[in-house]
């Protein structure tokens, strides 16, 4: 009886710490507004910083090249959140795993969770980088269980559904889900 109740707490704490990670990750991904906001400050106050120790003075064409860069910045930020939210998830879980009062059961769901976890950080590379293979200057997936969230550049002619439909089907490709568990989103 208490050995069950032990598995029980594990899994339990298992779920709560997947959770976790899963709201973190999401709230990444809930305001890239917000996200491109904050970035575009950053950029553009080190950019100013940059040109007051130059010397230079500022250039009109100057926020066209401060907005690209922001939009980089806003893709890295976004992978980076990714990985961050998945290697604390697979850091929990290898604490798990290394815990010696978890039995086998939650010793081998662990494990199988960072296993999935692994294919999906694949997977979301592979889909990010054959977009870009399509023309797209650039591109974040966020993988979830029943879902995908593709948030993606503009092309400079302006998002179509002719845009929408060619990365549905590689998501499509990919993964196991279909065209109504895809959500396209614009950055910027």
């Amino acid at each position: 009886m208490m050995k069950l109740k032990k598995r029980g707490a594990v899994y339990g704490i298992i779920a709560v710490m997947l959770g976790v990670a899963v709201y973190l990750n999401w709230s990444y991904v809930s305001t890239p507004e917000d996200l491109l906001v904050a970035g575009q400050v950053s950029s553009s106050g080190q950019k100013d910083k940059e040109e007051q120790d130059n010397g230079a003075a500022k250039e009109t064409g100057g926020a066209a090249d401060t907005e690209a860069v922001t939009a980089a910045d806003y893709f890295a930020q976004s992978r980076l959140s990714r990985e961050k939210a998945r290697d604390e998830a697979i850091s929990i879980l290898k604490e798990t795993m290394g815990d010696e009062e978890t039995d086998e059961k939650g010793k081998t769901m662990a494990s199988e969770q960072i296993s999935k976890l692994a294919e999906d950080s694949v997977t979301e590379a592979r889909i990010e980088s054959l977009i870009k293979a399509k023309g797209y200057s650039e591109a974040v997936v966020f993988l979830g269980t029943d879902s995908v969230n593709v948030i993606i550049a503009p092309p400079q002619a302006g998002f179509t559904e002719t845009d929408a439909s060619k990365i549905k089907d590689i998501v499509v490709a990919e993964t196991s889900l279909g065209a109504d568990q895809i959500t396209i989103v614009e950055a910027g």
